[in-house]
């Protein structure tokens, strides 16, 4: 178990190395669809799981899995073109064997930050996990997307996807928790599917919040504004040729917690992070609603972009700070994710195989 008494910077340390710890014969199975750069991989890694198979298409993303993951066979491709038979013969299991089978389909179409579109083609991609998941029948089932899919317009897609599941042959429950009571110093409200096979005698739940929300301070407030904390950030208050346009919205004029503009917001010490985006202020165009950084007038940096999604120094991003804060801005939050699989280690899978939580 992890100790989260500890500085923060220390609970990272200990949870990468839970991660890089050998697996138990009997490690509990999983197979990450959508796996992005591998935060959800990540997080089930600290939890004693052993990954067969990561499927994902971005090509950055999935050279990142690579680089973190080299044991773990990577499908770089189109979900679609993935056949169960395929995804069987690479993660060496037969049907039915699988604890968990996780998938996170892009959030764009439900996202409240975007247009939610009802029509938007991403929201069909949720059919590509209950294919697999009718042919791969795994135990249990987790589902990822964002909070936006229980709201107005896109609650009909929602309870399709819950017909789905429930028709594939699983007990379904969804839940929305929230990133910062699992560990993770940021305010991140996402949408949990978990479902259990129904010829299994568990029934699925989620994990209760296991600590009090750390602040940003606790997680970058010893970085400063040194060179590695402010590399790869957008200074705010100065246009490319150095003069205050409309092009950059002023954020020096906003207090702690407060927007300016109605678009950008300077973040708060004392609380974690607000939801961090794909964008990180790495151009001008990609500057709507993201976070000022408490202090000084500039976005966040990539490296304290890693530390408010708890991922630990080990992790390694490709290709540059735009292609690691989109890769942090897609991703379930390692700590967060730890944090779910422990729980269905434990509270579920443990209650039909004997097993117990590292």
């Amino acid at each position: 178990m992890l100790d989260f008494s500890k500085p923060y910077r220390d609970l990272l340390e200990e949870a990468w190395a839970l991660h890089r710890a050998p697996r138990e014969t009997n490690a509990p199975t999983v197979i990450s669809t959508f796996a992005g750069c591998g935060g959800s991989s990540l997080g089930y890694s600290m939890a004693g799981f052993k990954e067969l198979l990561a499927v994902e298409r971005d090509d950055n993303a999935a050279e990142t899995l690579r680089l973190n993951f080299p044991a773990v066979p990577v499908w770089h491709g189109d979900i679609a073109a993935l056949s169960v038979e395929k995804c069987l013969e690479l993660s060496g299991i037969q049907a039915g064997a699988l604890d968990v089978l996780d998938g996170s389909p892009p959030c764009q179409g439900f996202s409240t930050a975007g247009m939610r579109k009802v029509n938007d083609g991403r929201n069909q991609l949720f059919r590509e996990f209950v294919r697999l998941l009718r042919g791969l029948k795994p135990k249990v089932l987790v589902m990822e997307n964002v909070s936006g899919m229980v709201k107005g317009k896109m609650k009909a897609i929602f309870a399709e996807i819950m017909r789905e599941l429930k028709a594939s042959g699983y007990r379904v429950r969804a839940k929305l928790l929230n990133a910062m009571w699992y560990g993770v110093p940021q305010s991140r409200e996402r949408l949990i599917f978990i479902g259990v096979r129904e010829d299994l005698a568990s029934e699925p739940g989620h994990p209760k919040g296991i600590t009090w929300p750390t602040s940003a301070w606790k997680a970058i407030g010893h970085l400063g504004n040194t060179q590695d904390a402010a590399t790869n950030h957008v200074w705010l208050d100065e246009s490319p040729s150095g003069r205050n346009t409309r092009t950059w919205i002023h954020a020096w004029k906003a207090k702690p917690g407060k927007k300016y503009a109605g678009q950008q917001r300077r973040e708060r010490w004392d609380r974690p992070a607000n939801t961090l985006t794909t964008g990180g202020g790495v151009a001008p165009p990609y500057l709507r609603n993201l976070g000022c950084h408490p202090r000084y007038t500039r976005t966040y940096s990539l490296l304290e972009y890693r530390l408010l999604a708890s991922f630990p120094d080990g992790f390694q991003f490709v290709g540059g700070a735009r292609n690691g804060i989109k890769r942090i801005g897609n991703c379930v939050p390692p700590l967060f994710m730890r944090a779910i699989a422990a729980h269905i280690r434990d509270s579920i899978l443990a209650k039909f195989e004997g097993m117990e939580a590292p």
